[in-house]
């Protein structure tokens, strides 16, 4: 017999909170429904802060952005990643800082470029030559030069899934190190009389728990700083991306914030030392999944439950791939419960089907669950709040579940569940 879902992966407030409360959360918002733990949120964002500083942390809001959700980062003092124009304008409208924004994108629009520039933003991530044309051509004539990192590709190998590694040298984001790409477009930048170069940016991946991959991307960036220190050009910061895996699964391994920091910190010391690097960058972090991802639950209502003969149980529910598109993009994998029997032996074995038009709609292939789970029953998957709503769609014309933060037992709606209405607001006759 399975034993009862680890509760390390069920925030401690949405624990708290009960299955009378969650019931009572469904019944009022919907479902499926996104339930965060506020103060979880706030406590991975203030461990960041702790072992980085504040102004050393980038929240990267791909992971899950509302304009609740920049309001939080914003109050907790950390920076903001943006990854789009479409993000910016939200965490503009939330009136966070734009002095505290990076602007990443690897085919950045001039009409986006040209928002960043307006608005002031903090830094803006150089990914291509054709980008460094268009920025120079939009910062001409401007009073204030904008800060640029120019991201590059290390050629790292992150152990994680093909669709989320970005370090390795065919990666779409970023200029190459081994052929020296990235130290002519930092020199170029720093040579550049309408920008200011603010130094490199290396992201190697996204769910990585091999921190030694980190290690070796650090050594490979800062041999680069001193190539670039020695033309006469300072390297004053060095932004090594986020990434850090968290636990989807009972077996997954738990990555700490403070190893993490550490492999980072003496790495940069130890390669800064080697490589003779005059004056040691700062270090700035983006983590995004590892501040989002486990202070979320997702709850559904089984609506059918299936069992093919000599074959597959299927517990099919009111939600799938267009709240949670990680199953079929990566193989993604999860755990579940039934958060009213959450302390109960789950021997049956059954896929979580969702109820979209596609046989590969399974969040869940391998679940166990309790015995006799029926139509109706709240089910929940915990550690989605990371690519979850922020990757949500309305395929099947299925509407965008609501978006709930909990403190202190107390519920907030901070992104309403959208209507069928919602469906054809852009329609044209």
């Amino acid at each position: 017999m399975s034993a009862p879902i680890d509760r390390a992966l069920v925030p401690d407030g949405i624990l708290a909170l009960g299955a009378a409360g969650l019931e009572e959360l469904a019944a009022q918002y919907g479902t499926p429904l996104f339930v965060y733990d506020e103060d979880d949120l706030r406590r991975r964002c203030r461990e960041y802060a702790a072992h980085f500083g504040p102004d050393a942390v980038a929240y990267a809001s791909k992971a899950f952005l509302c304009t609740a959700m920049a309001r939080l980062v914003d109050e907790e003092a950390l920076h903001l990643d943006v990854a789009t124009g479409g993000e910016l304008h939200v965490a503009l409208h939330a009136g966070f800082p734009p002095e505290r924004m990076v602007l990443h994108g690897n085919n950045k629009s001039e009409e986006e470029l040209a928002a960043a520039l307006d608005a002031g933003v903090g830094r803006i991530v150089l990914d291509s030559f054709d980008e460094l044309d268009r920025l120079e051509a939009l910062a001409a004539g401007r009073p204030t030069p904008p800060r640029v990192l120019v991201r590059v590709t290390p050629g790292v190998e992150a152990h994680t899934h093909v669709f989320i590694e970005t370090g390795t040298e065919e990666s779409k984001f970023g200029f190459t190190v081994s052929d020296g790409v990235a130290r002519r477009a930092a020199q170029r930048v720093a040579e550049s009389p309408v920008l200011a170069f603010a130094g490199l940016h290396a992201h190697i991946g996204s769910q990585v728990y091999v921190l030694e991959s980190y290690r070796r991307a650090v050594d490979i960036v800062v041999a680069l700083a001193a190539e670039i220190e020695g033309t006469g050009h300072a390297v004053e910061e060095l932004n090594f991306g986020g990434g850090l895996g968290v636990r989807y699964l009972l077996d997954d391994p738990q990555r700490e914030v403070a190893d993490y920091a550490k492999t980072l910190h003496d790495a940069l010391a130890e390669a800064a030392s080697e490589s003779g690097l005059t004056a040691v960058p700062r270090v700035m972090v983006e983590p995004g999944r590892s501040i989002a991802a486990t202070a979320a639950v997702t709850i559904y209502r089984v609506g059918t439950v299936k069992e093919i003969p000599g074959g597959l149980t299927y517990v099919a529910v009111d939600g799938g791939m267009s709240d949670n598109p990680r199953p079929v993009l990566y193989g993604a994998g999860y755990e579940v419960y039934l958060p009213a029997r959450i302390d109960e032996d789950r021997p049956l074995v059954c896929s979580i089907a969702g109820k979209h038009c596609e046989q590969g709609d399974v969040i869940i292939s391998d679940a166990r669950l309790p015995a006799g789970v029926a139509v109706g029953d709240l089910l929940a998957v915990p550690v989605t709040g990371a690519y979850g709503y922020s990757m949500a769609s309305n395929y099947n014309k299925v509407p965008r579940p609501g978006v709930v933060f909990v403190k202190d037992g107390q519920a907030r709606l901070v992104v309403r569940r959208e209507t069928l209405d919602d469906l054809i607001r852009l329609d044209l006759p």
